[in-house]
Order: C-alpha cells, then sequence, then structure tokens
C-alpha cells in the first residue's frame, strides 16, 4: 500500500526490443542470470508507460537510468536513446550509461556520453564469483590495473561510477576508491550478499564498512530479491538496516531495480518493506532514504 512518501528511484531499466538488442532478454534459451530467472520479462518491451504502471499507486518523481547490458558498440546508442526519451517525457532525469572500462576506444566513448545533459555516471557491471552459476565475468576486473586506469578517466567528465559486485571484492573496491577519491562511487544492490552463510554474511559486513569508510562512496537498497529469493520484511529488514547503520541516511538511497525485480516481487511489496522497516525513522532520514539521497548523488 502506497504511503505519501516522494520517490526518487535511482535504479530503473528500461528497454526497446525493436531498437536494439538484448542478448541476456533475447537469447533462446536464456542465458544463466545470476539475478534469477527472468523468463517473466525476457523477450517483450519495457518502457517508460511500463515502469509508471508497475510503480502506481506509489509517487515517483524522478528516476535514474542505469544501463541494461548492452555490448560494446551499443552502448552509446543506448544513451541516445535515454536523452531522446527524457528530452520529451522528462524521464528518466538521470542517465547511467554503460561502458567497458577495458575498451581501447574509451575515451571517446566517455566524451560523447559526457555530452548528453543527463548523463551522470557510468557503470560496468563487475561481479566475480568462484561459483560459476554466481559470476558476471570470467575473472575479477577490480585487480587489472588497465581496468582501474579505465575507472581514473571519468574524473575528468565529472562522472560517477556504479559498482555492482560481490562481498568478497568489497576490499579491493575500498582500495581503488581509497586512490580516487575525485570519483563518486554507488554501490548496487546492498552490495550483493550473496553467500548467506555466517562467514559469508560477516565478509559482506566488513566490506560495506570498509567501503562506507571512503566519505565519497555511496549505497543504493534494492535488488533484495536477487540474493533472497523468497524474501520478506523479516528477511530483509536486518540486510536494509545493515546497509543504513554503516553508510547513514545520507549516503544510503532505497531503489526499485525494476523490472529485473520483478521476479521476486511487486514494486508495491518492495516499497511497501521499505517503508515498513524505516516506519520509526525520522520524516527527513525516511526523505533522504526515498529521494533526497538520490537527488544529491546523481545531480538531478
Amino acid at each position: 500500500m502506497a504511503s505519501d512518501l516522494r520517490i526518487v528511484d535511482p535504479h530503473v531499466h528500461l528497454w526497446d526490443l525493436s531498437r536494439a538488442r538484448y542478448g541476456w532478454l533475447q537469447d533462446d534459451p536464456l542465458p544463466n542470470n545470476p539475478a534469477g530467472d527472468m523468463s517473466g520479462i525476457a523477450h517483450r518491451n519495457y518502457l517508460l508507460k511500463d515502469y509508471l504502471a508497475d510503480a502506481e499507486p506509489w509517487r515517483v518523481d524522478k528516476i535514474v537510468h542505469v544501463e541494461a547490458g548492452q555490448p560494446t558498440g551499443a552502448q552509446l546508442g543506448e544513451t541516445e536513446w535515454l536523452q531522446a526519451m527524457a528530452d520529451v517525457y522528462g524521464y528518466p532525469q538521470g542517465i547511467v550509461a554503460g561502458a567497458d572500462l577495458l575498451d581501447p576506444d574509451l575515451d571517446g566513448l566517455l566524451e560523447l556520453h559526457a555530452t548528453r545533459a543527463n548523463v551522470r555516471g557510468i557503470r560496468q557491471i563487475v561481479c566475480w564469483h568462484a561459483d560459476p552459476l554466481k559470476t558476471y565475468t570470467d575473472r575479477d576486473l577490480l585487480t587489472d590495473p588497465a581496468w582501474e586506469a579505465g575507472l581514473a578517466k571519468l574524473a575528468r567528465h565529472g562522472l560517477s561510477f556504479d559498482l555492482q559486485l560481490y562481498p568478497g571484492q568489497m576490499a579491493t573496491a575500498a582500495a581503488i576508491a581509497a586512490r580516487h577519491p575525485d570519483i563518486p562511487l554507488i554501490v548496487n544492490h546492498a552490495g550483493l550478499p550473496t553467500d548467506r552463510d555466517d562467514a559469508g554474511m560477516a565478509v559482506w559486513r566488513e566490506g560495506l564498512r570498509l567501503l562506507a569508510a571512503l566519505p565519497q562512496v555511496s549505497i543504493k537498497i534494492s535488488g533484495l530479491g536477487i540474493t533472497d529469493r523468497n524474501w520478506s520484511v523479516a528477511s530483509v529488514r536486518p540486510v536494509v538496516l545493515e546497509c543504513i547503520e554503516a553508510f547513514g541516511t545520507e549516503r544510503a538511497m532505497f531503489a526499485s531495480d525494476f523490472p529485473v525485480d520483478r521476479a521476486h516481487g511487486t514494486f508495491d511489496a518492495v516499497f511497501s518493506a521499505f517503508d515498513a522497516v524505516t516506519s520509526d525513522f525520522s520524516p527527513t532520514e525516511r526523505d533522504r532514504l526515498f529521494a533526497a539521497n538520490a537527488e544529491a548523488i546523481y545531480r538531478i
């Protein structure tokens, strides 16, 4: 049930399969996806009108679109499509564009992304895990000095970096962040606590604190169903509160990850859970978590 909270949703994906190809949505059979079974959203468009319908009756004032998995060579096209949409409809107010930080043409791509008015940052998923069913990459890119050199190029364009990683990579990421204090980093999906035994959760908690010690690092609390497929308010409560405790109410924000997280629940269920978990927070703290932090961090 929607409350009167205003929402700035900083993690949304849109796609039009008639204008671009997304292998993770269109290959037959669908490839393994560590985020879960994507058959419910595959082979069909997900446009702004679909997102706004999913979000009803919540009040979504602004959104940030995060790159939706276009391959190298097609990433600028996604940004141009989104910017044209924003020019007409106002949404998305922010764009996190795709780029491979090892792309030999990275300089030119960043230059072109940065000329689009609503582009605020870059994402490249770097989740590496020893379990082949969980990993997104074939090696840990964070350990490659060439990848870090690519990251460093974001600073000259004033771009942030959306950091989707696993807890086992957090110590490395914190060291990288310390070397690049001028690049805002936004941890995606609550840091994906995927190893749910005591040892795995301890690595996640320690990693959160290492990253939170860097003032330019913030966190999006989203995608909770990716690592907790049968989640409930009770099961996600400690994860949500752990993120907020580490980063404070000034550097944490709630996001939908829609439509990907539709595999694990409705938009209403996700935001009702955030509402319930923070019901005893102050109005100012809740506004930060649901809206104001996303506005500040993504400059929208």
